[in-house]
């Protein structure tokens, strides 16, 4: 599904796909973490089923105030003991399919919220 790019409010998902992501002009194949101002293709998670706490503790240096986990094509919750390095915080956490986690990001992105992006492509 085409999405409408805005690049000069920062990091947006232009498109998505199951084995894509395209954020503004960048197509990438692989997981990641997109915040307003960063794209981390460095994010440890290989896939949902090897999630740890570790991979939830990394996503805290970009401070933000709601992840979106993006699961593939398929929902899927994590165990609630893996979210805790963000509930401990106060940082919510909202499970998606890839297409709702991309489309929500962008809403969220353009109305000024410190969100992030936390996408597993299948």
């Amino acid at each position: 599904m085409k999405l409408h790019e805005q690049r000069e409010q920062g990091y947006l998902f232009a498109d998505y796909g199951p084995d894509f992501l395209k954020v503004n002009d960048q197509i990438l194949r692989q997981n990641l973490l997109l915040s307003p101002d960063r794209i981390d293709t460095d994010w440890p998670a290989r896939d949902f089923d090897s999630l740890e706490a570790a991979h939830f503790e990394y996503i805290l240096v970009l401070q933000p105030e709601l992840v979106l986990l993006g699961t593939g094509t398929q929902l899927r919750f994590p165990h609630p003991r893996l979210l805790a390095p963000l509930s401990s915080q106060g940082i919510g956490v909202d499970v998606m399919d890839i297409g709702a986690a991309c489309r929500t990001y962008n809403i969220l992105m353009s109305e000024g919220r410190r969100v992030v992006a936390a996408m597993l492509l299948v």
